[in-house]
């Protein structure tokens, strides 16, 4: 039963848990048919992804395309997302302690660094928020889904015709005039680490038309020369 497999819901289609024949446990990320590819662009562009390695990225292992549905396989990451563990303390039994917090953050901007300047693709991943980040056993941090929202021609800053993004964690510029660079996933990297130091989600939901940004909360609690009181109440900075 696929339902009975399903471990989340990512931005490109849900994502199963599966084993392979020789007992390598993986994540099957489904994505949408209406993939505008043809496939053999999509199998060169799954190719190029799969050979971007290092330890802060979720290795993909390749992908099966059967009639309409197109698969990739990815490495199994045991702790589910960085969401999950900050946001979900009902269902996440993890104590991220301050040195924890301070080695995921860390990887998630060496991951980045690949991404934006070490790797022969250079790409902007344009998505990075908390449920993008994934948890090994070790809770070493691993950027998920990057190289799909498109792969950035090396050396062109450009405008993006398709905004691709969360609401909360994009760049003004990007947001509003659709001028993408690698600055757009650094500030977005900045979100996620007041999350990740805050223990709050970015956008908080109070009533129908109600929410507070933690963004904003940052620059009053600057103003006011008291950053000290953003940091989450479960961490002691001793």
């Amino acid at each position: 039963d696929a339902d009975a497999n399903k471990i989340g819901e990512g931005g490109f289609g849900p994502v199963y848990k599966g084993v392979l024949a020789d007992g390598t446990t993986i994540a099957v990320k489904q994505l949408s048919s209406k993939s505008k590819q043809g496939n053999r662009e999509f199998v060169n562009e799954i190719g190029m992804i799969s050979a971007l390695q290092h330890p802060h990225l979720v290795k993909l292992y390749g992908c099966c395309i059967e009639g309409n549905q197109l698969l990739l396989v990815y490495e199994y990451m045991e702790n589910n997302s960085l969401a999950h563990a900050l946001f979900g303390q009902e269902e996440s039994e993890l104590e991220l302690d301050w040195s924890t917090r301070q080695k995921i953050c860390v990887g998630i901007a060496r991951g980045l660094a690949y991404l934006h300047e070490e790797s022969r693709l250079k790409i902007v991943h344009r998505d990075i928020k908390a449920t993008n980040i994934l948890l090994d056993k070790d809770l070493n941090p691993k950027i998920s889904d990057f190289g799909l929202a498109k792969l950035d021609e090396e050396g062109n800053t450009h405008i993006s015709t398709r905004i691709a993004g969360t609401f909360g964690y994009m760049a003004p510029e990007y947001a509003m005039q659709g001028h993408l660079t690698d600055k757009a996933d650094v500030y977005s990297f900045g979100v996620v680490a007041l999350e990740i130091v805050s223990g709050r989600m970015n956008t908080t939901l109070w009533a129908a038309n109600d929410c507070s940004y933690l963004l904003d909360s940052a620059l009053k609690f600057k103003e006011k020369n008291s950053l000290l009181e953003l940091v989450d109440p479960g961490l002691c900075l001793v």
